[in-house]
């Protein structure tokens, strides 16, 4: 399943701002306490409706306003993790967090794609599909 992550400097404040733009709601992600990770749950957003989201707290200095490209990350399933992000870093990529298990979630990892870009990659704990 898709899943698309928003940085923030300001968690509290870019809760408030997405929950009044799109009536989003937040709940604290756990495992993710130290990122102060919340998923997002919306009228298209959500664990049963195809696409997930997450807000957490930003690593690192905010880009300049009018930056060219100040994006989150867009995240995939993958039926092997390890093994995609070894491919990555032997195609170009490179690492920008290796893969980790966070429980209740599942196995991921990110990668930078050559180009400026990062991409995260998850094999869900109960991978049916």
């Amino acid at each position: 399943m898709p899943h698309f992550e928003i940085h923030a400097s300001d968690v509290e404040a870019a809760k408030a701002f997405y929950s009044g733009l799109f009536g989003w709601d937040f709940s604290p992600m756990e495992g993710g306490e130290e990122m102060d990770y919340h998923l997002i749950e919306g009228d298209q957003i959500g664990m049963d409706k195809g696409v997930t989201g997450g807000l957490m707290s930003r690593m690192g200095d905010a880009p300049q306003p009018g930056a060219p490209i100040r994006g989150g990350t867009m995240t995939f399933e993958v039926d092997d993790c390890d093994a995609r992000y070894a491919w990555a870093l032997d195609n170009g990529g490179a690492e920008a967090l290796p893969p980790e298990d966070y429980p209740g979630i599942g196995r991921c990892a990110y990668v930078e794609d050559g180009q400026g870009n990062v991409v995260g990659l998850i094999k869900p704990v109960n991978m049916e599909r």
